[in-house]
């Protein structure tokens, strides 16, 4: 029997704040059930993190970056070259369609989903007034907001979730930012279930105020709130430590999404808010798809037991 020490695993993460929150819900997950496993962090920064000079929607034309490449390139130049074995990234960042030698492995069990509108007074989306300034990198929010409020004027909003509370909060450049419930529930600003549901305050940021959008009124991305593994397609040994902390239920739910991304052809910047339930066995899937140029969303509807047929069923219904 040889005495040699298990190779350790190597997990890379971005860096940002919400990104080791992440990696550390990872990190334990396998530590709970891999006691005995070295496990090891490596910090990237990718491509997103850097280009923080042009609106995120530019970046991968100005970086020559296809997709949602921008938070996930250099993380998978990492697998490639064996520097890391398992790669976390917020789901909503990875490509519909991976490269053929990457896979996702698994999920882990999904945050909340929606979209919060944070101010800096009460009264939520209804009492910003005409002309009010709302930031936001993702252009599926700039196009919600604008279509469920079109005297507003969306303005870009870049950096990570601390930077981008303390910009509203600081400055008079934005009356309202829009953020994934998920991010601000896993850094300890909100928590997950709301105390009242009405103008709740920001925790540790006096002065700014939450309102949770319902996913029928303002539709989530696809894959919003779930965490991802992805590993290099043909590394069994890694497959096997991430399908071991994997959540069948979000899994379920987020093949679904997924797949009606892939059928819409969607890639990172198209405008598409999609949502998923799970009862009882049963999927419900609701889309808003927005056109290219300006115009009315596409909505649509489907429910039924298998993530692929149901997302055809959903891609099928769109009117």
């Amino acid at each position: 029997m040889s005495d040699e020490a298990p190779a350790p695993l190597h997990v890379g993460t971005r860096g940002s704040a919400l990104a080791l929150v992440q990696a550390d819900a990872t990190e334990a997950a396998l530590a709970g059930t891999f006691p005995a496993l070295d496990i090891r962090r490596k910090i990237i920064k990718t491509t997103g993190d850097r280009r923080t000079d042009v609106a995120l929607a530019e970046v991968a034309k100005a970086e020559g970056v296809f997709d949602k490449g921008v938070f996930i390139k250099e993380l998978e130049l990492a697998l490639d070259d064996g520097s890391i074995d398992i790669a976390v990234h917020s789901l909503k960042d990875l490509p519909t369609v991976l490269e053929d030698r990457f896979a996702l492995a698994a999920v882990l069990e999904r945050a909340p989903v929606r979209d919060v509108l944070v101010t800096r007074a009460r009264g939520g989306l209804e009492a910003l007034p005409p002309g009010a300034k709302v930031g936001t990198s993702s252009v599926r929010r700039a196009r919600q907001i604008r279509f469920l409020r079109p005297d507003v004027e969306v303005t870009d909003l870049r950096g990570n979730v601390p930077t981008r509370l303390e910009k509203l909060a600081a400055t008079d450049s934005y009356d309202a930012i829009l953020l994934a419930e998920a991010g601000l529930v896993r850094l300890g600003y909100l928590p997950e279930l709301p105390v009242d549901p009405a103008d709740e305050p920001v925790l540790g940021m006096d002065g700014l105020f939450v309102t949770r959008l319902a996913e029928q009124f303002f539709f989530p991305a696809a894959g919003q709130g779930a965490v991802g593994l992805e590993i290099r397609a043909g590394d069994q040994r890694s497959r096997v430590f991430a399908e071991s902390i994997g959540h069948a239920p979000t899994w379920l739910r987020i093949t679904a999404e997924r797949e009606f991304l892939r059928l819409l052809d969607a890639g990172c910047h198209t405008p598409v808010g999609v949502f998923s339930s799970l009862t009882d066995g049963t999927l419900h899937l609701k889309a808003r798809v927005f056109p290219e140029s300006e115009g009315s969303p596409r909505s649509g509807e489907a429910s039924g037991t298998d993530p692929h047929q149901t997302a055809l069923e959903l891609f099928q219904s769109l009117q």
